[in-house]
């Protein structure tokens, strides 16, 4: 009796914590000393008006009066609001549109600048250069590209006998023009995929190549499986990004034609700095924060369906 009491004992006591060696103490100062930076950032720019806009948007606020307290009712207001609606429902679509082109668009760029071809480093740098052209150039230039009359695309469309759209003075056609705008920055997502790209197990090829697959069969088993946790990556941050849009719309076409291109960042824009009602912006930009939230996470409950990691098993 003595010993089982002994042993029952024994199994009960929890396990000490394995001490930490002089290496991972190490690790451990140089992980919070890099992180340092940005949490006294975070802290001294970002959370400070986090907090306020949070408290704002209860008030009624036009920054010539000091605000004042009303509750809930800035949100009620939403509720009400059409422009509010439209303003989600084209960022909704302009986001599902040129996140999904430009996920297969930069990814096809990344296959083909993975070959092995005399100056490829040349190509890849011309590819990525749109990427980092300064926003304001971009409109400018896409505004010229889009004219009705004397744009780059209607022109090269009457050479074929094609009468080219209004594609920023029509309504129906001021979205599409948007989210074909939007390639000029594939580059950016297409440097991630080639990174991706060459970071795949060439076993895995070679495997597939004694199975007796072919292009289309190693593309599909292997290239895509593996390279999903890249798209998936680019997924999350390209919507979070769309769904942000702003200066190039402003731009362009400052919601227009007739509201057709109004986004939820230039709708809060106009509310906080040409309409002057704080409160209401600082709400409509909490409701963004919460549509992008739902969103990521269905993209994440989603993901266990498709995106696999190496070693893993698929489900």
């Amino acid at each position: 009796m003595a010993v089982e009491q002994r042993v029952n004992q024994t199994v009960a006591r929890p396990m000490d914590k394995p001490k930490m060696g002089k290496m991972a103490r190490r690790e451990e100062r140089e992980f919070y000393l890099f992180i340092a930076l940005w949490i006294i950032g975070f802290l001294a720019f970002d959370a400070g008006p986090i907090l306020a806009s949070f408290v704002i948007s209860f008030t009624n606020w036009s920054m010539m009066s000091p605000p004042a307290w009303v509750g809930a009712l800035n949100f009620q207001r939403l509720m009400t609001d059409p422009l509010f609606y439209t303003a989600l429902w084209n960022s909704l679509y302009f986001g599902v549109g040129s996140v999904g082109l430009g996920l297969i668009v930069s990814f096809l760029l990344a296959l083909l600048l993975n070959q092995k071809v005399l100056g490829i480093s040349l190509f890849r740098t011309v590819f990525y250069l749109p990427s980092v052209v300064s926003g304001i150039a971009v409109a400018i230039l896409w505004i010229m590209i889009l004219h009705q009359d004397f744009g780059l695309i209607n022109s090269v469309l009457a050479w074929f006998g094609i009468k080219g759209p209004g594609w920023l003075v029509q309504p129906q056609w001021a979205k599409p023009a948007l989210i074909l705008m939007s390639l000029w920055g594939a580059g950016g997502s297409m440097v991630i995929y080639l990174a991706g790209l060459q970071s795949v197990p060439q076993h895995l090829y070679e495997a597939a190549s004694i199975d007796g697959a072919g292009p289309w069969m190693k593309f599909r088993n292997v290239t895509v499986p593996m390279m999903s946790p890249v798209i998936f990556y680019n997924l999350i941050v390209g919507f979070i990004a769309s769904l942000q849009g702003f200066v190039l719309v402003l731009i362009m076409t400052n919601g227009g034609p007739a509201n057709a291109t109004l986004m939820f960042g230039l709708y809060i824009y106009r509310v906080a700095f040409q309409f002057f009602q704080m409160g209401y912006a600082s709400a409509l930009a909490w409701i963004l924060l919460v549509v992008i939230m739902i969103i990521t996470v269905l993209q994440f409950l989603g993901a266990k369906y498709w995106v696999f990691y190496e070693g893993e098993v698929a489900k």
